[in-house]
């Protein structure tokens, strides 16, 4: 990988290290997981043994390695699957980093250990029929009566929420209104099997058919006070403080894909032959896919040196505005080397049998996931100093 940003010799000895497990107990597997439309725990259990869920978890608790550890496992399970690579980015972004960071010492020693080591996955409730980034929106509440929490409302697109793995859901509801009128919105944990939790029928998908997500329901569904994680009313902010470091695994995760589609197209463009002779050979075709090479030298660039920034304890507004650049232009990038790449293999690149369809599928919702590209370019322009509403 051209450019300025190097990794050093553990991380590219790492970065080895999954790739080759990648390609020798993923890849084999990944049309018939996908054909099955639901999240594989077989795969889940050797990423879990490889110890991919630890990954910048708490130490005492089973976790190991940094942030770029992290993203570099999720690009490299996403050049072979995106499926895979969501499962494991939302398992610990949206699953693990609540806990960690927010919980109660009773809280992580709880549910750490299962979670760091892969034999239970986590999931995180924010988004409603009505409610996403509008916090305002949120309808979910959460009434405390006799030292339990009674939560009533629904969420959906969440993920990992319905596996046979699956231990908890944090989700977050209206516990009160603040005295400026504003709702209080906190953060609760709620246990897989808790009565009056439904968790819905899984969603028939454009892509990411090897990943787990549900709609989800709570009809009076109780739990101990002490299953409020954080602070009371500070959920909402809680969630958008560790939203930065989902936003740069997600732009890893596309950059597994772009990475992908140049693997693939290079191969094929070499292969494939018209009028005798390489497709490969005309500007046309070669000039695409040197642009698909431009695209991950730039994606690397930006993800990794948001992922340092992460690890070097970098200021929250330089790694704010470093992680929704990264996500922004790796995402963007995603889906236009996926075209591009299903482009180049013509009428093979709408049949099911070419990778290729399958990350065409799979590569629109990067740019809507963990904040949509218009909200990063929002972001970004609030740090330019724009008074965009």
């Amino acid at each position: 990988m051209t450019g300025t940003f190097s990794l050093g010799e553990e991380h590219n000895d790492f970065r080895a290290a999954v790739a080759d497990f990648a390609a020798r107990d993923l890849a084999p597997h990944v049309e018939r997981w996908n054909a099955a439309h639901e999240a594989p725990l077989e795969a889940i259990k050797l990423m879990g043994d490889l110890g991919l869920f630890g990954l910048g978890g708490p130490e005492e608790y089973g976790g190991a390695g940094d942030f770029t550890s992290l993203c570099i496992a999720i690009e490299e399970i996403g050049k072979v699957d995106q499926s895979l690579g969501i499962t494991l980015e939302a398992a610990v972004g949206l699953g693990i980093n609540p806990i960690a960071h927010f919980g109660t010492p009773e809280q992580k020693a709880r549910w750490l250990p299962d979670l760091l080591a892969g034999r239970a996955l986590a999931a995180f409730g924010l988004t409603e029929p009505e409610a996403g980034s509008d916090a305002g929106a949120i309808r979910t509440r959460a009434i405390l009566r006799d030292h339990e929490w009674v939560i009533n409302g629904s969420k959906q697109f969440i993920t990992n929420s319905g596996t046979d793995i699956t231990s908890l859901c944090t989700i977050t509801a209206r516990t009160g209104t603040r005295e400026d009128g504003r709702p209080e919105i906190s953060a609760i944990v709620v246990p897989t099997g808790t009565p009056g939790f439904v968790v819905g029928s899984s969603y028939l998908k454009l892509g990411w058919h090897a990943s787990d997500t549900h709609p989800l329901t709570f009809t009076d569904v109780s739990v101990p006070e002490d299953h409020l994680l954080g602070e009371r009313g500070e959920g909402y902010h809680e969630f958008l403080s560790i939203l930065d470091g989902g936003r740069v695994a997600i732009a890893a995760l596309a950059l597994g894909c772009i990475r992908a589609c140049l693997e693939l197209s290079t191969e094929y463009a070499k292969q494939r032959t018209t009028f005798g002779v390489p497709i490969g050979s005309k500007q046309g075709v070669a000039f695409q896919i040197a642009d698909l090479d431009v695209m991950a030298a730039a994606a690397h660039q930006l993800v990794y040196a948001a992922a340092a920034m992460r690890d070097q304890g970098a200021s929250a507004r330089d790694f704010h505005r470093a992680a929704a650049i990264a996500k922004l232009y790796a995402t963007e990038s995603a889906v236009s080397a996926a075209r591009v790449a299903t482009q180049i293999f013509g009428g093979y690149g709408f049949m099911e049998e070419y990778p290729v369809a399958r990350f065409y599928r799979d590569a629109k919702v990067l740019e809507i996931g963990e904040g949509t590209s218009e909200v990063q370019r929002l972001l970004i322009a609030r740090q330019l100093g724009l008074p965009v509403e």
